[in-house]
Order: C-alpha cells, then structure tokens, then sequence
C-alpha cells in the first residue's frame, strides 16, 4: 500500500517507481493525497503529456482555496488572526463561493472593498484586502500551483488618516485595576509589567515563569514565518509578588498561570483551558471606573511612554516589546523626550540672542 496515514500530521504516499522512489506529505485527506499520487505517476510514465498540462493555466474552486487557506493560517499563526480570517471568509463566501478562482475579477474585489470602506471603514477595507491579496498569493506560490492569477495585482489601499493612538494617564489605568475582581487584577498587572501582548499572557504557562532568576519568557507568532519566538522579560518587584502568589496558590494540575472553565458549544460540555481573548473585559470595567474606554493594547504603549519619559533607552524598550524593527517601537512612544525638550530649548535661546542683536522684539 502506497498510502499511509500518521496521527497528528496527515496523509502521504511512497510509492517506487522505474526504480526511483517517490513520496510527498501531508495531504490533510486520503483523498487528496491519492490524487496528488495519481498525477505524479501520470507524469512519471507520459512527462510529454504533463509538459503540456503544467504549461496549461490552472485553476481552482474559491472555496477550496479559502479552506486551504484557514487550515495554513490556524498552522502558523495566532488565534486572533485566525479569527479574524474566519469572519472574512464568510463574507468572500457570501458572494463568491460557488465561483472558480479564474471567474472572480479585479472589478468584483474592488466593489466589495468600497462596499467595505463605505458601510465599515477604511481600516477594515484595507484589511480584506490584505487578506485576499495574501490568499491569492499563497495560491500561487504553493508548489503544486493551485491558480495562476491575483484579481487583486495593482489594486491600490485607501488612504488613512492616521491619529495619535489613545493612551490612558496613570491615573485612570489604576482605577481600571482597582475596579476589577482580584484575578483579574493580577491579569491586568502581568499585563502592564510585562507589556505583553494579549495572547502572550493567555498562552503564559509556569514552565515559563522562573520566580528564582525573577524573569519568564513570553511566546509570541508575530516574527517572520509564523514561529512561536520567545522573549525573556525581566520581573518587576510587583510582577514577582504577584506571580509567586499565584504560584503558591494554583492548581498544579493547570499549566497555564491564567485559566478558565467555559462551555464548548461545538462538544457541548463544560471545558478548562487558558483565556483567548477577553474582549468585554475592559469595557465593563472602564464603565465601572467612569473612565474613558480602552483595550489592553493601550497598556503597551503606556508602559512604553513611561519608560522612555525615564529616559530609557528604545533599544531596551524595543526587547521588552518584542519588535524587530525599531521604527515600531517609535510609534508606541507618545511622551517628548528630555533630549527634545532641550534640543527645543537651544533653538528657543538662539531666537532671542538673534532677536537682541538686531534690536527687534519678539511678538507673542
């Protein structure tokens, strides 16, 4: 038997052929991987034949293309970009399902991306945009050639109007936290300490958590290619109290240094696991406080701001954020350096040593 199935990774064949062996993995299917099988062997035994088909223009169900596509992005990236593809793709389904990829034109993403900018926003036409673009390309860029065009080459994004992003004062950040039930406390400190993103304290575990050394690793899928990379985070006197806490405390039979029990509509029955995304959290908690709303992103950018108002350095605020590039970490500074106050300063004192040679004074 040519075909073989492992658990945990999927279908492939293996098959001898005019003496060479041949085999490919991991066909999500039997059924495709048979397939894939029997066109390899066509192509063994008639390379003439599959000459003229490779040459040929493929093509694919949109469907099918969408399906590969969610099963790659749940593979290499995070849950929330999952999610949000999957709330994407029910909108392309919408309107293009039953349609084969060679059908759906540049014209039909650019009415639908206007339709999107008009009843949603541009943020979110750009998105959809970015997405589909990505879904084309991974389309064509597989080794097995599924399409052989991208409806959505030279179509341009919309314009944004860029804005100072909301960074909530001290003040209101601790009201926040003093609103909130005492786990949730402690979910928030780890939060504001570490300047973790969301997901990497929801996938937090206490294999990570080193109380001795008073560092832990967080994990994030934010790097090229979709790895799982992590980044050593030094313990502040408060996030080593309140993990060590924890520690003492938890339920030893849970990894995960936050956890909860919720109900699985798609096993239907109660299941444990870490938190995915809190969403409402922080609203029911801004609306206690009587402050203005806002996520946990803002926190990042807040714990940002302060550090660089004590003027240290971005390369050090960079590793703590997790970047790579530091032009990212410029745009969660919000406050105005010391050294630019000054530089300020200097230019302020040579207008009016300037304005005294020529005897003209300075109109406010």
């Amino acid at each position: 038997m040519s075909l073989y199935f492992v658990k945990g990774k999927g279908w492939r064949y293996d098959f001898t052929l005019k003496g060479k062996r041949y085999t490919e993995t991991w066909f999500k299917t039997k059924r495709e991987a048979k397939q894939t099988e029997a066109k390899k062997k066509e192509g063994i035994q008639n390379p003439e034949v599959q000459m003229i088909k490779d040459a040929t223009p493929i093509d694919m169900e949109f469907l099918e293309l969408i399906n590969r596509r969610l099963d790659y992005v749940q593979e290499y990236n995070s849950v929330r970009y999952y999610t949000n593809h999957i709330y994407a793709a029910k909108r392309w389904c919408r309107l293009w399902s039953k349609m084969m990829c060679s059908e759906i034109t540049a014209n039909m993403i650019q009415n639908f991306i206007y339709r999107q900018k008009k009843s949603v926003s541009v943020i979110s036409a750009n998105m959809q945009l970015t997405m589909l673009r990505a879904m084309f390309n991974f389309g064509m860029i597989d080794p097995r050639n599924w399409i052989s065009n991208n409806p959505t080459k030279g179509l341009a994004f919309f314009p944004v109007e860029k804005k100072v992003k909301y960074v909530p004062p001290i003040e209101d950040v601790l009201k926040v936290i003093n609103s909130a039930d005492p786990d949730s406390q402690d979910y928030l400190w780890v939060i504001a300490c570490t300047m973790g993103r969301v997901s990497e304290i929801n996938r937090l575990a206490w294999e990570d958590v080193h109380l001795k050394e008073r560092y832990l690793y967080l994990y994030t899928r934010k790097k090229r290619g979709g790895s799982l990379t992590p980044r050593r985070i030094a313990m502040n006197k408060r996030l080593h109290g309140i993990l060590s806490r924890r520690c003492a405390e938890r339920d030893k039979d849970k990894p995960w240094v936050f956890w909860h029990r919720y109900w699985s509509c798609k096993l239907g029955e109660f299941k444990e696991g870490p938190y995915i995304d809190r969403k409402r959290l922080m609203k029911i908690l801004c609306k206690h406080a009587g402050v203005k709303y806002f996520r946990y992103h803002p926190l990042r950018h807040f714990g940002a701001s302060l550090l660089d108002h004590q003027n240290v350095p971005i390369g050090d605020i960079q590793r703590i954020l997790g970047h790579e590039n530091r032009k990212t970490t410029e745009i969660y500074l919000h406050s105005i350096g010391n050294s630019q106050k000054d530089a300020m300063d200097i230019l302020d004192e040579k207008f009016e040593k300037t304005e005294k040679k020529v005897g003209n004074k300075a109109v406010i």
